[in-house]
This record gives structure tokens, C-alpha cells and sequence, in this order.
């Protein structure tokens, strides 16, 4: 990546993917700000048979653990391990501002909600210092998360929301500077048969059959005092079951009458299927599969059942992400220069109070951490005391510095002791 550009060389040589078009017309009267919605038109909605369905805590689980970890345009050394995070346009977009609508979280969110419901989307650098088509070398100024429509050879049709007009819009961009991804899940998640899709169908199924139970029919049979099988038998049963009918729909209270050799039996009563055991079986099977289990949900996990969580489920789709940005987002010589984009986990997040007192001293003491760095991670202000930032064993004295000169005065005077014996 190159160095900052100052703001009017920014100006002047900044390429937008959507065509320029004037937004505000000044009037005398009236400023025409662009297109009004009623709500929250770059918003990512899911589909519909998706959004309807018990699936979405599941989907709205994993984004949020996934834009919960930072993401650095960070500089690495010769093993790749990080070193230091640059400052760059890259990483305010990542950390601080996606785009106008959203931040960097905001973003994040966005694309794995995506990238869950339909299997494969794009990040697309929507600002650039320079044409994507004609240099690969281009400070990337926003991005936004968009939906594959078509597939070409080296390019592929996007449908991303265009801030200028307040609408989405379809275009063309060349494979090389979109960061497509594609969900490491696709098989368990995506798949018209796979296990999620099953669970789906087998719960849209479920709020059907309690709709019908719900409605306001009385599934009712009545029982009439003759024998049906004759025309005329059946014109007569149909006519009392008309002025049953009217008698309820008229009646304020829902009152009607029948006659004393009438016999009325009641069907609205619940109907056994296998439809809750197969829903079981399927959230079971795609849990394990995933690696999630109830105490995820319920904030009872164990420190091994989320380590399992975050190490099937999360890193995957993380990893997903920031491979595509490197390959993307960063040209050769930026990667020779041993930049790359990171992902990092606070590992104390989850760490109880009572717990956090034996690490910090065993992070001190074996001079993996500073007192400030630990101070850092509790919340507290650092101290100034100098002692604070390094990396020393606290629970052993220091060595007293004897200066040099002295140190030879006792060698001599040992020597000549041993001589005089």
C-alpha cells in the first residue's frame, strides 16, 4: 500500500466505481437532497425463508462473534508473527468507517450475515485513489458488501448500494479487485440439501401447522339423526350446516343451536407427528457440525465447548475473509513488504474475575506481559511509574549494579590475599 495522500491529490485523482452524479440541486426554495425511504435502504435483508424460520439467532450468533474480533493492516516480521499495526486508509476503513452508512464492525456484521444467507458474496472498494482496471497500486477509501448476480470469466455482476443515488444497483466488476468469498460452511449451510436448508423446511412446515391450529376454524363434525347416502339426504345436511354457519357469523357471541338429536364432536385437538423429532434430530446434527452447543446460546459453555466454537465455527469464516482481503486488497510489493491483514481475539473476554488475578501473575511473573499491559486489559489508567513497563519477574530483587572499577579493586585484593597464603 503507498503512503497517505495528502487530500487535494486525493481529490484529484479519486475514481468511484459508480458513475459521478450531482445529488444536491440548490433552488431558491428547495434543496433536493436525492431518494426518500421509509427505512433503511443498504440494510441486508435475509430471505425470506430464511428470516421466517428459528435460524436466525443462529445466523445473528455468528456474525456478531465474528465482527467482534479486530481486524489490522498490521507489518509482520520474517516468521510472520505481527510486529505493528500500520496507519492507513485500509485500516480506518477496517476499524473505523466502512463506509458512510456503517463502521468497520457494522461492516463485518454485514458481510458474514451475508455470506451465511446466500453462500458466496463480495466486498467491493467502492472509493479508490486510482482506476481498479487500470493499476493494481490503489488506497481503498470505503467498501461495501454485495450480492453476486452473475458469474463471468473474469468478471462478475454485483448488486451494491450506490450512496450517490440511495438505491442498489448491478454492475460489473473485474474479479481481481472484488474480494469474493464464499462460505467455508457452503456444504453444511448452502446446499439445497444440506442440513440447515433440511431444518429450514422442516420449521417453515412447523409455523405452517400452527397457523392452521391458531385460526379461527372449530373443526367441527356433526352428527345428524338420518342416514346421508341419498341426494336429497345430502341437500338436507348441507342446508343445516349453512344455517349453522349463519347462526355463528351473525351472532355477536358466537352462539348458535342444534337440534336434541344432534350430536356435535370436537377435531381442533393437537395431532401427533414426527415433525418436532426430526427438528431435533436436524438442530442436533447441524450443531455438531458446526461446532455449537446449547450453553452457547445460553451463556453456560464451558472454556472447551467455546474454544470448540470459535475454532470450527468462527475461524473458518474469519480466515475466509482476511485471505480473500490479502489477495485482494494488497498488491504483491505491499506483501514483500510484509504487510498483511490480521485478525486478533482478546482471549480474557471470557476470563472470570476470580481467575484474572492467578494469569496476571503468572503473566508477570514468567515476563509475558508488563503490570501495564495486564492494567490495560482490567480497565485501569497505566501507571507512570517506569518499573510498570518492563518485562521483569517483580518477585525477585534486583541484582545491585557494582560499578566496574570496584569490581577490580576486590579481584586485586583477592588476588593478593591468595598470594600472601
Amino acid at each position: 500500500m503507498k503512503e497517505k495522500l495528502s487530500l487535494r491529490h486525493r481529490l484529484s485523482r479519486a475514481w468511484n466505481i459508480f458513475k459521478k452524479k450531482e445529488v444536491f440541486e440548490p433552488t431558491s426554495d428547495y434543496v433536493d437532497v436525492g431518494r426518500s425511504w421509509s427505512h433503511r435502504p443498504d440494510r441486508t435483508y435475509i430471505s425470506t425463508s430464511n428470516e421466517t424460520s428459528l435460524v436466525m439467532p443462529l445466523y445473528n450468533k455468528i456474525a456478531i462473534d465474528v465482527s467482534s474480533m479486530s481486524l489490522q493492516h498490521a507489518r509482520v516480521d520474517q516468521n510472520g508473527r505481527y510486529k505493528e499495526s500500520i496507519k492507513s486508509n485500509l485500516q480506518e476503513v477496517l476499524s473505523v468507517e466502512a463506509n458512510i452508512d456503517q463502521t468497520g464492525r457494522a461492516m463485518m456484521q454485514d458481510l458474514v450475515m451475508s455470506l451465511i444467507d446466500e453462500g458466496c458474496v463480495a466486498l467491493v472498494p467502492i472509493e479508490t485513489s486510482l482506476d481498479p482496471n487500470k493499476s493494481n497500486s490503489f488506497e481503498i477509501y470505503n467498501v461495501r458488501v454485495g450480492r453476486i448476480e452473475q458469474w463471468f470469466p473474469e468478471h462478475v455482476m454485483v448488486d451494491v448500494f450506490n450512496e450517490k443515488l440511495g438505491e442498489h444497483q448491478p454492475i460489473p466488476l473485474p474479479k481481481k479487485s472484488v474480494c469474493i468469498i464464499e462460505n467455508p460452511h457452503y456444504a453444511v449451510m448452502n446446499e439445497p440439501n444440506s442440513i440447515l436448508k433440511r431444518l429450514i423446511t422442516k420449521l417453515n412446515l412447523l409455523d405452517v401447522a400452527d397457523s392452521k391450529s391458531a385460526s379461527k376454524k372449530l373443526d367441527l363434525i356433526i352428527q345428524l339423526p338420518y342416514i346421508v347416502k341419498s341426494n336429497l339426504r345430502k341437500q338436507q345436511a348441507e342446508n343445516r350446516l349453512a344455517s349453522l354457519e349463519e347462526q355463528l357469523a351473525t351472532s355477536d357471541l358466537g352462539i348458535g343451536y342444534i337440534d336434541g338429536t344432534e350430536k356435535i364432536t370436537q377435531l381442533n385437538r393437537a395431532v401427533d407427528n414426527d415433525l418436532m423429532t426430526q427438528i431435533t434430530y436436524l438442530t442436533t446434527m447441524l450443531y455438531n457440525q458446526l461446532g455449537f452447543s446449547e450453553g452457547v446460546f445460553n451463556g453456560t459453555a464451558t472454556e472447551e465447548e467455546m474454544l470448540n466454537y470459535y475454532t470450527r465455527t468462527v475461524e473458518p469464516i474469519l480466515n475466509a475473509i482476511v485471505d480473500e482481503m490479502n489477495r485482494k486488497f494488497l498488491t504483491k510489493t505491499a506483501r514483500s513488504q510484509n504487510q498483511k491483514i490480521l485478525y486478533f481475539r482478546d482471549p480474557f473476554k471470557l476470563v472470570p474475575v476470580s481467575q484474572l488475578a492467578d494469569i496476571a501473575d503468572k503473566f508477570t511473573r514468567n515476563e509475558i506481559a508488563s503490570s501495564n499491559d495486564m492494567r490495560a486489559i482490567i480497565g485501569w489508567m497505566p501507571s507512570s511509574d517506569p518499573k510498570a513497563d518492563e518485562l521483569r519477574n517483580k518477585n525477585i530483587p534486583e541484582a545491585k549494579q557494582i560499578p566496574a572499577s570496584d569490581i577490580k579493586k576486590e579481584i586485586k585484593e583477592e588476588e593478593k590475599d591468595v598470594k600472601e597464603v
